[in-house]
């Protein structure tokens, strides 16, 4: 599998990922369209044999101290194989390099495999906003990471430092 920066010839694979993971709530073609092409963000697709797989994307204006995972999302033959892992800290290296201090992501409250990810990465739960995807009457968990931190962590695991 390898990851690379999306671009607008990825929008008919990631909308088909799109609905398949979000159904109730999908994002429209429009509105991602805007995320791909905005300079505030920075998406990535992950393809396994040519074939997008799954994308996920960061948004950090230049200049701002605060960024949001957007989205992550695999299609099924992608799940449990580590792309999700990829794409997340691909987009956190994003945010550091973006001088972003911290990164927030709301997550579905019945979406233990993705709470259990980030939560390995250093987010924390700061909070929980009701109801928020409301067509499935789920709640979203709101969680916060330190970037310098998460990457302070990540060069002292590379290195094999104590």
């Amino acid at each position: 599998m390898t990851l690379r920066p999306a671009t607008p010839a990825d929008l008919a694979a990631i909308m088909a990922i799109e609905h398949a993971s979000f159904p109730s709530d999908a994002w429209s073609e429009p509105m991602m369209a805007a995320e791909l092409a905005s300079p505030h963000n920075h998406y990535l697709v992950a393809e396994d044999g040519g074939r997008v797989v799954g994308y996920a994307g960061l948004r950090a204006p230049a200049g701002a101290n605060d960024g949001d995972i957007q989205t992550i999302a695999l299609a099924d033959s992608a799940r449990g194989r580590g792309a999700g892992r990829a794409l997340l800290a691909a987009l956190l290296e994003q945010a550091a390099l973006r001088d972003v201090r911290h990164v927030f992501l709301d997550v579905r409250a019945d979406n233990a495999v993705a709470q259990k990810l980030y939560a390995s990465e250093g987010f924390r739960e700061i909070g929980i906003r009701a109801n928020y995807y409301a067509a499935d009457g789920v709640d979203a968990i709101v969680m916060q990471l330190d970037v310098p931190a998460w990457s302070a962590a990540r060069t002292l695991d590379q290195t094999g430092a104590c």
